[in-house]
C-alpha cells in the first residue's frame, strides 16, 4: 500500500514561474547553470546550483555552496517571489512535450516505504552523490527538487485526477526554453484530498523512475532526525520526500545512446570481425536507430550499421541479460572494447536520446570518440520487473523525458 501525503509547497508567483522554474541540478554542469542564471537571474539554479553564483574554481562540495543555497532560498521568500500554500496541498504536474503528454501528482512520499521496498529503485547510488543530498537537504531545511515516481496505472485514479483538472484553473502555466509546457494545478479542497489518499492506497507499489540519489538522501536525512531525537516522528516533514507520480502508461523513456573514445587497440576491420561474432552486421544508408529490442546502431568511421544481438548471445529468460543495455556491454562493450565499469570507465560517454543521432555523429567526427552505438529505449515494463525482483539494472539503462522543473513546487522541512 502505497502513501501520498499533501504538504505546504513553497511556489512561485506566477507571473515569476517561467523565470525561477529550472531543468534539474544534475542534467547540466556549473559553466552551464552560471550561464542560464547569467541570462536569467531568478532561474532556480541559484538555489540547486548554487555554486554557479560563487567565483569560478569554488569548490562545489564546500561549506559555502550550501549556506549560499539556503540563503539564496530564503531570499525567493523574504523578495516575495516565492510563497508557501497556508495548508497542506497535492498539486497536479501536467507536461506536454511535443505530442506526448504526462500528468502526476506532486505529493510527498513517505521514507519508511522506501526503506521497506514500497518505494522500489532499479538503480545503484554513489555515496558522494549521496551525501551532496543530504547536506543539501539539511542545510537548506528543503526538499529542492522532486523525485520522479511511477505506478502501473490505475483509471479510477487518472479519471479523478482529470476531473480535478477540468475543475479548476491552473495556477501556473509556462512553455519552457525547451518547448516543453509546463502547467500546475492546486488541489486544496480537503474532500478532495482525502479522496486522493484513499485511491492511492490501492497502489501496492511506487517505482522510482529518477531521483535515486534524492531518494537516498532524504532517507539519510531522516536516519538523522530520528538518531538525533532518539524517535520517529511519523507527523514530521522530514520523515517524507517530495514527489512527483505518474501512472506508467504516461511515462516516456527514451534510448541512452553509449560512445567509446578507442577500439582498444583494434583496427577497423579487426573490430568489425569481432562484433560479428555475437551480432549480425549488415551496413545502412542513414543514421539508425533501433526498432526493436536486442537489435543497436553503431556509427563507426562515418559509416552507419545495424547490429542484431545473434540467438545464443545471452538468456531470454533473465530480467537483467535480457535488456539491451546488458547485451551490448556483455558481448562487445566488455569483451571487445574493455570497458569493464561503465559506472567508472572514463572510455565511455554517453548521451541521452533527447540529444538526437546528430550528436553522436558529431562527437565520433570530432574524434574524441571513435564509435557510438545508437539504443532502443528501455520498456517501463522492465524497469518495473527488475525493480519489482530486487534487482539492480546497469548504469545509464534510462533516459525520462520531459525532466521535471525544479521550483515549481518546493517542500520544505521547516518553515521558512
Amino acid at each position: 500500500m502505497a502513501t501520498v501525503r499533501p504538504f505546504r509547497g513553497l511556489r512561485p508567483e506566477a507571473e515569476l514561474a517561467a523565470k525561477i522554474a529550472s531543468l534539474p541540478y544534475d542534467v547540466m554542469d556549473t559553466e552551464e547553470a552560471r550561464g542560464k542564471i547569467a541570462a536569467d537571474p531568478f532561474s532556480f539554479l541559484t538555489v540547486t546550483k548554487s555554486e554557479a553564483t560563487l567565483p569560478e574554481g569554488t569548490d562545489a562540495y564546500s561549506d559555502e555552496v550550501y549556506a549560499k543555497a539556503r540563503e539564496n532560498l530564503v531570499n525567493y521568500v523574504k523578495s516575495g517571489k516565492m510563497k508557501q500554500d497556508k495548508m497542506p496541498c497535492f498539486y497536479i504536474y501536467r507536461q506536454r512535450m511535443n505530442q506526448h503528454i504526462q500528468i502526476g501528482l506532486v505529493a510527498t512520499a513517505a521514507v519508511e516505504e522506501y526503506r521497506n521496498g514500497t518505494i522500489r529503485r532499479h538503480e545503484l547510488t554513489r555515496t558522494e552523490k549521496e551525501q551532496d543530498r543530504v547536506r543539501h537537504i539539511t542545510v537548506t531545511k528543503a526538499q529542492t527538487g522532486p523525485v520522479f515516481l511511477t505506478y502501473r496505472q490505475r483509471p479510477e485514479i487518472s479519471s479523478y485526477i482529470l476531473k480535478l483538472m477540468a475543475e479548476r484553473e491552473p495556477v501556473i502555466n509556462f512553455i519552457a526554453d525547451d518547448g516543453v509546457r509546463n502547467t500546475l494545478y492546486v488541489v486544496d479542497n480537503p474532500i478532495d484530498i482525502q479522496e486522493i489518499i484513499r485511491l492511492f492506497k490501492a497502489v501496492p507499489a511506487f517505482y522510482i523512475a529518477d531521483g535515486h540519489h534524492r531518494c537516498a538522501g532524504a532517507m539519510r536525512v531522516a536516519d538523522k532526525y530520528e538518531k538525533d531525537n532518539g524517535a520517529k516522528d511519523p507527523s514530521a516533514e522530514y520523515e517524507y520526500f517530495q514527489a512527483v507520480i505518474f501512472p506508467d502508461n504516461m511515462m516516456e523513456i527514451l534510448d541512452y545512446n553509449r560512445l567509446v573514445t578507442d577500439l582498444a587497440g583494434h583496427s577497423t576491420d579487426s573490430f568489425l570481425q569481432a562484433v560479428r561474432e555475437k551480432f549480425a552486421v549488415k551496413s545502412v544508408q542513414k543514421a539508425y536507430h533501433p526498432e526493436t529490442r536486442h537489435t543497436f546502431g553503431m556509427y563507426l568511421g562515418g559509416l552507419w550499421y545495424e547490429l542484431k544481438a545473434k540467438e545464443g548471445s545471452f538468456d531470454p529468460k533473465d530480467d537483467i541479460a535480457s535488456l539491451d543495455v546488458s547485451i551490448l556491454q556483455d558481448n562487445l562493450l566488455a569483451p571487445i572494447l574493455k570497458i569493464g565499469d561503465p559506472r567508472t570507465d572514463k572510455r565511455i560517454g554517453f548521451a541521452g536520446g533527447i540529444r538526437g543521432l546528430a550528436e553522436l555523429e558529431r562527437k565520433v567526427d570530432s574524434g574524441k570518440y571513435a564509435v557510438a552505438f545508437s539504443m532502443y529505449p528501455t520498456l517501463m515494463q522492465e524497469v518495473m520487473t527488475v525493480a519489482d525482483a530486487g534487482k539492480i539494472m546497469p548504469p545509464k539503462s534510462t533516459w525520462f523525458e520531459p525532466k521535471l522543473r525544479d521550483g515549481i513546487v518546493v517542500h520544505l522541512l521547516e518553515d521558512l
